[in-house]
This record gives structure tokens, C-alpha cells and sequence, in this order.
């Protein structure tokens, strides 16, 4: 069975949940009525994969020449304004349970049609505010279902629980990359918004510097399959395995008691805090002095009211997305460079046997974006990136090798193919 015949077919899950689950009013809570599961290892059990309704949309955003901007040190600013596609949308949905997915240059959500106008509306803000902020080109599309299926890919979505408190969405069935390459064709396209329009940003917080290795790598890994499902599993419970049983805390880049942000919360979360772009010295000031405090605090786990400073810092490394599955196995892990070694052996090894096109990339620390809601709730998310170049630099291999793999393909199928008489 292929990797496309897994995904198509119906599991008995699904058929479950049709039958608890019909007509289009019920779309609207289908993310929110899915059980997340909380052992990553089953990430490859595409029976749990459940489609998306068709008349739901999928959000996709990127930011413009991210491997220019990574080249002359803006990674933290590029990050930013990935997270900051998520917390735009989660600010103008704040009922709403939809799933999501980090990308580091970017993001992808996935939204009933009901608040199609709503989301639009939140990243043309967005791509505005990227802009005039912080002078990144941020292109967005919103791509329907139903496009997606029609050209022959699906999507279909998981809920994995990081911690007791977060969850994060899985992503199968090769639509959100579809979908992400009409993105960068220039279809669907939702324009900026005018000048100085601005999305609601609160919560968004990336006070922390990098975050740096205590095993000797961040490692940023992209792992996609190919074709045959059985080898793709394999290759992840592999790859799962060497980082499970080689390194700390299944390769979790943060420290177990959580980071610590930067004395003076760093540039980007200065410019998130000004008022205006022409924010008096003052301001500035006063924004430099909130985040000693800031570090102060949690440092020296001062409770303050219901804020639990130490409880809190727990939370950050307990609910922060370093592993994911969004069309293919993508990790920013805490590793031991013979450990990298091995992982990227077995993914050459998958690569040229076509089971998967990958991409990796190390780098000596760790990016952390948040968004924190409230600062006594423990459901505030973490986005955790490699600090130079992470998931965008590993992309940009990936790109290499693909070509490489599909022209490998191609040639065998060639070779197979009988002469026509």
C-alpha cells in the first residue's frame, strides 16, 4: 500500500466520527472534537488522521527571501513573524480551536469557512504590519479545501498533546505543501492591508536570546516521504529511536526548568512594545527596564499574585513545539554531534533508497517565540526554531536533494518502462 492509498482511505476512526459527526454545522468544533494522542511515536498511525471538512480553508503564509534576511542575522525577526501569523488569527478567534503549524519563516492554519473573512482580514494586517515594522515581505494565501482535493492531494490532521495543558496539530496527505507551493505561485493571494494597519499582536512575546546547545547541536530536521508508507514509518521510528535513547529529555532543546529571556528582551520584542515607530527615548527606556524585571522575576522565582515564576518556566519547555509532523517529520532537536552524524546517515540512506527527500541543519542554539495570553494560565505555546537558519536553512537542502531524488525516479521508471514496439 502506498503512502497516497493510506491516506485516502477510511480508517475506522473516521467512519466513527462521520457518524457523530454530520452535516456542516458540526464542522465548525471538528479540530476541538478530535482526542489528541500524547506519544509521538505514533505520528506515523495515519489511521488517526482525520480529513478536513470541505468546507474548510487553509491559511498559508511565508516570508519573503528568509534565507536573505537569515544571511544578514534577522532570523529572530523572521521567526517573529511566523508566530505572529498564529497569534493574529488566535486574537480574532479567541473561541475558536483550530488547527496549526509553526514553519519558522511561516505558518499554515486551517479554518471553517464561517470565519473566512475574519482570517483574511487578520493577515492582511499581519503581512502590513511585517512590512511596516519590521521591512519583511510577508506573502499570504488563503487556499480552499476542496482546491486542495481537487488537485489531487488531501489534508487530514491529528492532535498531538505536548504537555497536559497544549496540543499541537498533525498534518498528513501532502495538501498543506500543495497548498504552500500555490502560495509561492502566486495563487489565492490576500493582499496587505494599507499602510499602518496593524493586527492584534497581544500576547506575542520573543524576549528570549538564543537558547544555546547543551549537547553540542541544534539540530533542524525535514524529512518527507515519498511514496511507500511501511519504509517512511521505519524511517521515522529510526530516526526517533537515535535521539530517544542517545540525548536528554528525548532531544528537547530547552532546559528541563525552562530558559530565561534576555536582560533586555532583544530588539524585536522592543519594537513590539512601542506604542509607535517614533516611541519617545522614554518609552524606550521604560521598555528595557520591564524586561530586567522580567528576568529578575523569573529568575529568582519570585511569586507575584497568582504568577508562579518557576511553575511557569516548566511550562515554557513542557508546551513548546519542538517536534512536529506537517507532511513529514520536522524536529529542532538537542543532540550530540555523533548522534547528528546518525541521523543524517539514515536520512541519506532513505533519501537515495526514495523513501523520503530530506533536509538538516546545525547550528549551536535554539530561537524561542511565544504566545502568552495570560502569564497565570498554563496554555500559553512556545515555537522553538534552530537560531541560524533552522527549518528554513533545512528546507533549502531539502530542495537540493529532492531534485536529485526525483530524477533518480524518473530514470528508474524509464529503465522499467518496456521500448513501445
Amino acid at each position: 500500500m502506498t503512502l497516497q492509498d493510506s491516506l485516502t482511505g477510511k480508517s475506522a476512526h473516521e467512519r466513527a466520527f462521520s457518524r457523530t459527526n454530520t452535516g456542516r454545522a458540526s464542522t465548525e468544533h471538528f479540530y476541538a472534537n478530535l482526542k489528541p494522542f500524547d506519544n509521538f511515536s505514533q505520528i506515523t498511525h495515519f489511521d488517526r488522521y482525520l480529513p478536513l471538512p470541505r468546507d474548510w480553508f487553509i491559511g498559508v503564509a511565508d516570508v519573503v527571501q528568509s534565507t536573505t534576511a537569515i544571511k544578514t542575522g534577522r532570523y529572530k525577526a523572521v521567526n517573529t513573524v511566523g508566530a505572529a501569523v498564529l497569534v493574529a488569527i488566535t486574537n480574532a478567534l479567541p473561541e475558536l480551536c483550530f488547527p496549526y503549524v509553526f514553519g519558522g519563516d511561516g505558518a499554515t492554519v486551517a479554518i471553517p469557512g464561517k470565519y473566512l473573512d475574519e482570517v483574511k482580514y487578520a493577515l492582511a494586517r499581519t503581512a502590513a504590519w511585517a512590512d511596516d515594522t519590521l521591512d519583511l515581505v510577508l506573502r499570504v494565501a488563503i487556499v480552499p479545501v476542496s482546491a486542495v482535493r481537487a488537485a489531487g492531494h488531501d489534508v487530514r490532521v491529528a492532535r498531538y498533546a505536548a504537555s497536559e495543558n497544549v496540543s499541537y496539530a498533525m498534518f498528513t496527505g501532502g495538501g498543506m505543501a500543495w497548498a504552500e507551493g500555490q502560495l509561492k505561485k502566486g495563487e489565492f493571494k490576500v493582499r496587505r492591508a494599507p499602510l499602518n494597519a496593524k493586527p492584534d499582536l497581544s500576547g506575542l512575546y520573543c524576549g528570549f536570546g538564543p537558547i544555546p546547545t547543551e549537547q553540542g547541536t541544534i539540530l533542524s530536521i525535514i524529512a518527507i516521504p515519498v511514496e511507500e508508507q511501511r519504509s517512511y514509518a521505519a524511517l521515522v521510528a529510526d530516526v526517533l529511536a537515535l535521539i530517544e535513547f542517545s540525548s536528554r529529555r528525548s532531544g528537547h532543546p530547552l532546559p528541563e526548568g525552562g530558559p530565561l529571556p534576555a536582560w533586555l528582551g532583544g530588539k524585536v520584542q522592543r519594537l513590539l512594545d512601542k506604542h509607535s515607530s517614533h516611541a519617545h527615548l522614554l518609552t524606550a527606556i521604560a521598555d528595557a527596564l520591564r524586561a530586567i524585571k522580567t528576568r529578575f522575576v523569573l529568575s529568582a522565582g519570585i511569586r507575584m499574585g497568582q504568577f508562579k515564576p518557576r511553575k511557569y518556566r516548566r511550562e515554557i519547555s513542557n508546551n513548546t513545539d519542538f517536534r512536529k509532523f506537517d507532511d513529514g517529520l520536522k524536529m529542532t532537536v538537542d543532540c550530540s554531534p555523533d548522534i547528528a552524524d546518525a541521523i543524517e546517515a539514515r536520512l541519506v540512506s532513505a533519501q537515495l533508497s526514495g523513501v523520503c527527500v530530506a533536509g538538516t541543519h546545525r547550528q549551536t542554539s535554539a530561537h524561542l517565540t511565544c504566545y502568552v495570553p495570560s502569564n497565570i494560565r498554563s496554555d500559553h505555546v512556545h515555537f522553538v526554531d534552530g537560531a541560524d537558519g533552522g527549518y528554513a536553512a533545512a528546507a533549502a537542502k531539502l530542495k537540493v536533494g529532492k531534485t536529485a531524488v526525483m530524477a533518480g525516479m524518473a530514470a528508474a521508471r524509464a529503465v522499467d518502462t518496456p521500448a513501445a514496439p
